[in-house]
């Protein structure tokens, strides 16, 4: 770290030596520059010339004489030989009074700097004076002072396409932009083509020495412009402005020619913007006369997708042509407007346009479009508004009579009469309207699908959506499926004689429970769900066997087969068998049973008493052997 910050203390210290060095040049070059300039004023009036340019100029008396040349004014009385220090002051005051009275604003220059021999602020003070009565009246197209004689450079310098005058700095150090402008002006005095493009002191000697045959003073020297890598801008620019004063008069020249071809292309461009306004103001009527007869044409059909796009088409008119057309009518209102100006800025003639063509023409022509335009808006408008409102209708109309036959099979279910028999016959045969209302309600979808496209959400003609009616016939569906599977359970039923009614209901409920599909059957998984929720469980292969000996190798078990199943399971026939089994599993398959097992099995105290007294026991008293219980019994 400390070595970089070493490195960086002598790399800042380098440049600031640099940039010093730089800043002395610059005063040296500008204080030998402003002094050549001085005393070539003052030869003007054959006035001894200065050396020493701060000291010279420390009693007044040589500024005052430069600003009386310069000012072409007289300042006297002044003091001519000035001895004491505030006759120095008061010389100086009047120059500078001087100086501000030309509306030059001298900034923290005072009398006292002047005198006190400050050259910084005395350089400060004669680049000012230079700028005001020297570089300040330099004009061109409009461009004032640098930016001005900047600008003439350029012009002047155009065709030399080796020549690319940017500022009054590192474009001189060639010599090529001197010689060019002399060149220019005085081809006579230097043979620009056969210069030597890298002879930058050869160049500038060249053409320095020419511009001395120009009574243009020297102001610079070679060494001032090729030997520093950015030569003064200050000094450059007071020197390049003594080329501008002495090429004035063959400018004038120049000027002239350009305020005739100024002329010519006023003339040419306001015919120019005539022939334009003529042509857009035609193309505007024509394109706005076209689409009110496209509009005319048009016929509106009762589709609401042919309705809808014609209402797209329009909204991307609006959107595109019309929007073009504002604007062009505003340009064209804009482009009639400038011509007259232009016109009364040159005191030309004012234009009037042809007849057909003036501006309350394209107003009459507008608002024509803007009539047409309402009134095509709203045809189409109604036209939607006439489809949508038929759409509503014909879904209400729909669905309202879908939900009547609704209606009317939940009436029928309700009020079935009769034998069971009947019933079912009568249930079964509402299931053949099923296929014609489902086909009904397909044409009602296509119809919301419509409603849906023509953005029809609200529908006063009816309560019911499609959600509502498909809800609403599955509904149906399953209230019939079920009323006729319990029909169909009830004839069973009917016929089950050996079976409590609380049996009955139980298995009926069971079987209904599992019948997720509402088919009156039970796969084999559902059969086993059932058993198991009725506490009958078996193991998978003797489910499976047992399935499909009750079904014949069917798949599913109807609810008859059902029914005689449970019969077969829960009938008391008191066999050996089934007491043992019994006893099995009271005894938790020992080979004995307890007291407390009989108690656990919900047995009444009597008749636990009873079998107490008559089971033979087993290994103790507490242990009663159920087996041989049962074959004494049944032996």
């Amino acid at each position: 770290m400390a070595i970089y910050s070493n490195y960086g203390q002598v790399s800042l210290k380098k440049s600031f030596e640099e940039k010093k060095q730089m800043v002395n040049a610059w005063e040296l070059i500008q204080k030998k520059t402003f002094t050549k300039w001085v005393n070539n004023k003052l030869d003007l009036k054959n006035i001894p010339n200065i050396v020493h340019l701060n000291e010279d100029l420390a009693n007044g008396v040589r500024l005052i004489q430069l600003l009386e040349i310069i000012g072409g004014e007289s300042l006297k009385p002044f003091n001519q030989n000035p001895g004491m220090i505030f006759q120095k002051m008061e010389n100086v005051n009047k120059a500078l009074d001087f100086i501000k009275l030309r509306g030059v604003a001298l900034t923290n220059i005072g009398a006292e700097d002047i005198v006190n021999k400050n050259l910084k602020l005395v350089l400060g003070m004669l680049w000012t004076i230079i700028l005001r009565f020297t570089i300040a009246d330099i004009n061109e197209d409009g461009k004032n002072a640098k930016e001005g004689l900047l600008l003439w450079c350029q012009r002047k310098t155009a065709n030399y396409h080796d020549v690319d005058i940017r500022d009054f700095t590192y474009s001189w150090t060639d010599g090529l932009a001197f010689c060019a402008l002399i060149h220019h002006h005085h081809p006579e005095l230097i043979d620009y083509y056969a210069l030597d493009r890298n002879d930058r002191h050869g160049n500038t000697a060249i053409a320095f020495e020419a511009a001395k045959k120009l009574n243009i003073p020297q102001l610079l020297d070679v060494e001032d412009v090729c030997d520093i890598s950015k030569p003064d801008e200050k000094s450059v620019m007071t020197y390049v402005a003594e080329y501008f004063h002495a090429f004035s008069a063959r400018d004038e020249f120049e000027t002239a020619g350009r305020r005739v071809a100024k002329f010519a292309d006023v003339l040419l461009s306001v015919c120019d913007m005539e022939h334009q306004y003529e042509l857009r103001v035609t193309a505007l009527m024509e394109a706005v006369e076209f689409i009110q007869e496209e509009w005319d044409n048009t016929e509106l059909t009762d589709s609401y997708i042919d309705a809808k796009q014609k209402s797209m088409a329009f909204d991307i008119y609006k959107s595109t042509d019309k929007r073009s057309w504002v604007a062009e009518k505003r340009n064209i209102d804009a482009l009639l407007g400038n011509i007259q100006t232009k016109a009364k800025t040159y005191n030309l003639k004012p234009y009037y346009p042809p007849p057909g063509l003036t501006l309350k023409d394209l107003d009459n022509t507008w608002n024509t479009l803007l009539q047409n335009e309402a009134k095509y808006h709203r045809r189409i408008n109604r036209t939607i508004r006439e489809i949508k409102e038929g759409l509503r209708k014909a879904f209400a109309e729909a669905a309202n009579e879908f939900q009547r036959q609704l209606d009317t099979i939940s009436a029928k279910l309700v009020d079935l009469e009769g034998s069971l028999q009947s019933q079912l016959t009568l249930v079964q045969g509402l299931t053949n309207s099923f296929e014609p209302m489902q086909e009904s309600l397909q044409m009602i979808h296509i119809l919301d699908q419509e409603c849906i496209e023509a953005n029809t959400e609200e529908n006063d003609y009816t309560v019911y959506s499609l959600e509502d009616l498909s809800f609403g016939l599955d509904l149906v569906k399953e209230a019939v499926q079920k009323k006729s599977a319990f029909i169909q359970n009830q004839i069973v039923s009917r016929n089950m004689t050996n079976l409590t009614p609380v049996q009955l209901e139980e298995f009926e409920q069971t079987f209904r429970y599992f019948d997720k599909d509402y088919t009156n059957t039970l796969s084999a998984s559902e059969f086993k769900y059932a058993l198991s929720s009725l506490g009958i469980v078996y193991d998978n292969e003797r489910l499976e066997s047992i399935f499909y000996d009750i079904t014949h190798d069917n798949d599913f078990m109807s609810f008859e087969q059902f029914i005689r199943f449970m019969v077969s399971v829960t009938e008391d026939k008191t066999t050996p068998g089934q007491l043992l089994d019994s006893f099995r599993t009271i005894a938790g398959d020992k080979p004995f049973v307890t007291e407390l097992d009989l108690k656990m099995s919900q047995i009444p105290v009597s008749m636990i008493d009873y079998l107490k007294k008559m089971m033979p026991r087993s290994y103790s008293e507490n242990e009663m052997d159920y087996e041989s219980f049962v074959q004494d019994m049944f032996n």
